[in-house]
């Protein structure tokens, strides 16, 4: 693909991540609920991944490999995060949050747009882009980076589906979706195009890391 029309892909991905957040904003206003936004982001990553797969003429192995590792993560990370808000309804950081910004006069609706549901459509958007830009060149063909890559991710979405079984390992949930998009970066990273997607797994490290270490703080109780 010319650099135009990686562009063009790029920023049509922007645009339907965006929509499937806007969307699901609008659904939240009417159930005056937003905790299931937590399983609406992955699943457009995986969205634009099919985009990418429909839009790009890259080799067929990688473009499905990157896809159908794509989908099995989004599918595991969702499903788990929508039961856990039917069951318990949203997090009660979600509540908070939307205090704070009514005390400066926002919006109920307005914090929940520009706090929430824009931001995880970016997210979305820059998070995926190994399965966006790693789509785009025929060639070369997948090779042994690409593999390992594959065997990483594979790895990751165990690490992912035992931390959800086993309540006392659920920390490590984040550290298994570390390993699915490096090892998603590296089958991408075989491609000219794919290599500039290390922003990617790059800012997912940065928020599970921040995500840790703020688990790890301890509380000190108010005097």
């Amino acid at each position: 693909m010319r650099l135009s029309e990686i562009l063009l892909l790029l920023l049509a991905n922007l645009a339907l991540s965006l929509a499937v957040l806007l969307a699901a904003w609008a659904v939240a206003r009417r159930r005056e609920d937003l905790g299931f936004i937590d399983a609406v982001w992955p699943l457009a990553m995986l969205l634009m991944a099919l985009g990418a797969f429909v839009q790009a003429d890259g080799d067929p192995v990688r473009k499905g490999l990157l896809t159908w590792l794509c989908a099995v993560w989004a599918v595991q990370t969702a499903w788990p995060l929508w039961a856990k808000w039917r069951r318990e309804g949203p997090r009660a950081g979600y509540a908070s949050i939307t205090d704070d910004w009514a005390g400066r006069g926002w919006s109920r609706a307005r914090t929940w747009l520009l706090i929430f549901f824009l931001p995880q459509g970016l997210l979305a958007w820059l998070i995926s882009l190994p399965v966006q830009l790693g789509q785009a060149n025929p060639s070369p063909t997948i090779g042994a980076l690409g593999w390992a890559g594959a065997v990483i991710a594979v790895g990751g979405v165990a690490l992912g589906s035992v931390a959800d079984s086993r309540p006392g390992v659920r920390r490590f949930r984040g550290l298994g979706d570390l390993a699915v998009w490096w090892g998603l970066y590296l089958i991408a990273a075989e491609t000219g195009p794919g290599r500039w997607a290390i922003l990617g797994p790059v800012l997912l490290t940065w928020m599970v890391l921040r995500d840790l270490r703020v688990r790890a703080a301890p509380e000190h109780p108010k005097p």
